[in-house]
């Protein structure tokens, strides 16, 4: 079956006794029991909704994967991952993470004796150097947020499966429609639901997939028993979403092409972040193991300074300035003071993260309008 006949079938009318097409919002608490413990596989909401398990088959079954859990936040979703963890384990993770991922795993879960290595992962030769006994899992962003950096998602995990790993992907940025990790080896696969999967900018949640039966096991009682759930209402928006996320992608992957041509030509431009340029240092892989590009793009200016980077992000109008990304709606993000303000100065340098740089997510709109109002925004 292809995409986006799984989009918007697979999943949806399991144990459905009406016929409605789309699956209820079963905004309930509890269930009615016959007896004690005789029930209809749904006992309280925290542990199970409908709404939600229609939602949860529908994302492994857009994946490739087995088991689907749904959480309120991306955040939520981690944070269970991490949870499998205990104190004196070690995580390997690139080094140029979202600044939330970055946050609970330094801030949060290094006060718990986790220990945590940032690594470039753009040649997975490297994480070798860190692997030792203590080693748990390896993590991974690919496109990363914000320098849309590639990681060999295959060849990670070869070596995580060597040394009897696991290995956890960030596949936000991507979406399942534009790549598959759990089909390259993934153990477990994430997603900020917020963004491509919802798509319109109305919800938060986060995702989670696997194929394995004991590791779905292990994640599905630190579900119910930790209670980040979604409530069926955020549910039915993700899957209304879902049923035109290949459409909607074909769409920013296509403005996200114009658009980065546009700004490496500019003038006023200095480097442009997009994996489907020819001179990406990881082009190769992206081609083979993304179906496109997406629709987000990073871009410094020659000034290279914090004002110069602050006007451009206040001066758009059709870009809206706003945290997040993936919604219909292009926005503007300046990452240094938004989305990765928790990383310290000092580590952001280091990887690119510089007060220069701008994010854009690009949308779905007319592409001569966007791009006309980035030219408007440089002028």
């Amino acid at each position: 079956m292809k995409f986006g006949t799984k989009a918007i079938h697979k999943g949806l009318n399991e144990g459905q006794s009406t016929g409605a097409i789309i699956p209820p919002i079963y905004q309930t608490s509890t269930y009615i029991q016959k007896a004690p413990g005789d029930h209809k596989g749904y006992e309280y909401s925290r542990t199970k909704n409908p709404t939600r398990t229609a939602l949860e088959n529908n994302i492994a079954a857009i994946e490739n994967a087995i088991h689907g859990f749904c959480f309120g936040s991306g955040m939520g979703a981690i944070d269970t991952i991490i949870k499998l963890f205990k104190s004196g384990d070690e995580i390997i993770a690139n080094n140029d993470l979202y600044g939330g991922t970055y946050r609970i795993f330094t801030k949060i879960y290094s006060n718990y004796g986790i220990v945590f290595h940032f690594v470039d992962l753009s040649d997975p030769e490297n994480v070798k150097n860190f692997i030792n006994a203590k080693t748990k899992m390896i993590w991974i962003e690919t496109p990363s947020n914000p320098l849309m950096n590639i990681t060999d998602i295959q060849s990670v995990a070869d070596i995580a499966k060597e040394n009897k790993i696991l290995l956890g992907v960030d596949n936000t940025f991507a979406s399942p429609f534009l790549q598959n990790p759990m089909d390259l080896g993934a153990d477990i696969v994430m997603h900020s639901a917020t963004k491509y999967l919802g798509g319109h900018s109305d919800v938060v949640m986060g995702a989670l997939v696997c194929n394995d039966d004991e590791l779905a096991e292990k994640l599905s009682f630190i579900q119910n028993t930790c209670g980040a759930v979604p409530g069926p209402q955020d549910c039915f928006l993700v899957l209304r979403g879902i049923k035109t996320l290949h459409l909607r992608m074909e769409r920013h992957s296509e403005n996200g092409k114009r658009i980065a041509e546009y700004l490496k030509s500019h003038p006023k431009i200095d480097k442009v972040y997009w994996p489907g340029f020819e001179d990406h240092p990881n082009f190769e892989v992206a081609k083979i193991q993304m179906r496109d590009f997406g629709g987000m793009i990073s871009f410094t200016q020659k000034d290279g300074s914090l004002e110069t980077a602050v006007n451009f992000a206040t001066r758009t109008k059709l870009f809206a300035l706003a945290e997040s990304l993936g919604g219909v709606e292009s926005l503007v993000g300046h990452p240094a003071t938004m989305t990765h303000a928790a990383i310290p100065l000092e580590e952001r340098e280091k990887t690119g993260v510089v007060n220069s740089l701008i994010r854009l997510s690009v949308g779905v709109e007319d592409v001569e309008d966007l791009i006309n109002d980035i030219e408007q925004a440089l002028g």
